[in-house]
């Protein structure tokens, strides 16, 4: 079935509560990973790795996949790409994610105060906030911890995604039900 966001989640109990993002990777493994989530969760395509017909294809491919399981389906691109490849809404840095486009969900990705302050500004319908912990897709890279990312994550005004080293259980140590991993759910 398929979510109306026409005028943008600002409601937190509408937004899934798990979300698998897709890299390199996890690529081989996504059909599996999709199917095991829980239904109506939240997938985020980015596959950045690929390039225009290629990566086309295995959007749809794995779009099909993610529908029949009930899950929400995000591109990491433009409003127009999403909006042309059946895409639910974008994710991105929060600048990157306007004009909005009437009927997409958008996920802005944050890393400090700042971002979160334009998320917050540009209206994004949630936000990621990231590193919470260490992470393979910045290996060596400083890390939010429970303690700034909850400080982070009180100054914004749409619903908080904690991203970076999450799996089950940093969740659980974290407190956070809202959570999304690449390796942690593939």
């Amino acid at each position: 079935m398929r979510r109306s966001y026409s005028e943008g989640v600002r409601d937190a109990t509408t937004l899934p509560a798990i979300w698998l993002l897709s890299d390199a990777r996890n690529d081989a493994v996504l059909e599996e990973a999709l199917a095991r989530l829980p239904r109506g969760s939240g997938f985020i395509y980015r596959h950045y790795h690929l390039d225009g017909p290629e990566r086309l294809a295995r959007f749809l491919a794995l779009r099909r996949t993610a529908r029949a399981r009930g899950h929400l389906v995000m591109l990491a691109d433009s409003a127009l790409t999403a909006r042309e490849w059946g895409a639910d809404g974008m994710y991105g840095s929060p600048r990157a994610l306007w004009p909005r486009r009437a009927g997409l969900l958008y996920l802005a990705t944050a890393h400090d105060l700042a971002e979160i302050g334009v998320a917050n500004r540009l209206g994004a319908d949630a936000v990621l906030i990231s590193p919470v912990f260490a992470t393979r897709s910045h290996p060596g890279a400083p890390s939010l911890g429970p303690a700034r990312f909850r400080l982070l994550a009180a100054r914004a005004q749409v619903p908080v995604i904690a991203l970076g080293g999450m799996d089950g259980e940093g969740a659980r140590r974290l407190g956070w039900r809202r959570w999304a991993a690449i390796d942690g759910l593939s």
